[in-house]
């Protein structure tokens, strides 16, 4: 009897009464699900011409398989020697190449080299008013966001400066 009422009780009760406690939900496919064909579809093939950053020196980038000596700006469809030297020249004129870009960017990956650096807030603020958002990352995090973005397909460029630690490949 004391069984029965613990079975009208639920699970909760039986473990409180140092029951063994009930699945709730089996751990198992049912035998028809094991024979299922899964189908995969293929919406939108891979682009050839998709930018993906490889690994990084304390030179440059490896980039879609082509090394880049140095800082670069990776745009939607090129990769440029982008001339700064440092964070420290970054300037809204440095930004300019970003803002004339047609079809516009929707964000802007900087890697800083080995530490995120602060830029000067006025360059973020115009950038911001031109429509594009600024992620300012040390360059290995730069190099992931913009593998990730692009991947997502957004509309996004880099800029990024080599940093001065050790290889280290992505």
């Amino acid at each position: 009897m004391a069984v029965a009422a613990l079975r009208l009780l639920g699970p909760a009760a039986r473990r409180a009464a140092g029951g063994v406690p009930c699945r709730a939900h089996r751990l198992t496919p049912a035998d028809d699900e094991l024979y299922q064909r899964t189908r995969v579809t293929v919406l939108e093939p891979e682009s050839p011409n998709t930018v993906f950053i490889e690994g990084y020196t304390t030179r440059g980038f490896t980039i879609s398989g082509d090394l880049v000596v140095g800082p670069c700006a990776i745009l939607p469809r090129a990769i440029l020697q982008w001339n700064v030297g440092s964070y420290r020249d970054i300037s809204h004129e440095s930004l300019s190449l970003f803002r004339l870009l047609e079809p516009q960017i929707e964000i802007l990956v900087l890697g800083t080299g080995d530490r995120v650096e602060r830029l000067h807030p006025t360059m973020l603020k115009q950038m911001r008013e031109c429509g594009i958002a600024v992620e300012v990352q040390d360059t290995p995090n730069a190099c992931a966001t913009f593998n990730f973005l692009t991947s997502e397909r957004r509309m996004a460029a880099a800029g990024l400066i080599p940093p001065r630690g050790t290889y280290t490949g992505m």
